[in-house]
């Protein structure tokens, strides 16, 4: 599976942007795919997950800001940010695998597969 994230780019706070991760393969449905970010001098943190068919998790700090959404016709995960803060600057990266279990998905180390990443900046 290849993976390419797009849709960054530079807001102000409290606005939005949609992020989109398009991979290639005919069985993407059956991977669980997550974003995931990383801010200068930070470690990667997970930020959400569609597993599959239509179950989501997020991380504490984006539930309610963030929406995980995908589109298997179009081999397709979405991340829609609203509300979006200084904070949530970073490089986002969106990862795939098929056997991820709920217990290690907020684990980088247990995707097979990243996108190249895509730079969020949120000016205050």
């Amino acid at each position: 599976v290849q993976l390419q994230a797009s849709g960054g780019g530079l807001v102000q706070a409290g606005g939005s942007l949609r992020l989109s991760c398009a991979a290639s393969g005919r069985t993407f449905s059956s991977y669980r795919v997550a974003w995931f970010r990383q801010a200068p001098g930070k470690e990667r943190e997970f930020v959400a997950i569609s597993r599959s068919g239509s179950s989501t998790y997020y991380a504490d700090s984006v539930k309610g800001r963030f929406t995980i959404s995908r589109d298997n016709s179009k081999n397709t995960v979405y991340l829609q940010m609203n509300s979006l803060k200084p904070e949530d600057t970073a490089v986002y990266y969106c990862a795939a695998d098929r056997s991820v279990i709920v217990s290690s998905y907020r684990e980088p180390h247990k995707y097979a597969y990243w996108g190249q990443g895509t730079q969020v900046t949120v000016s205050s």
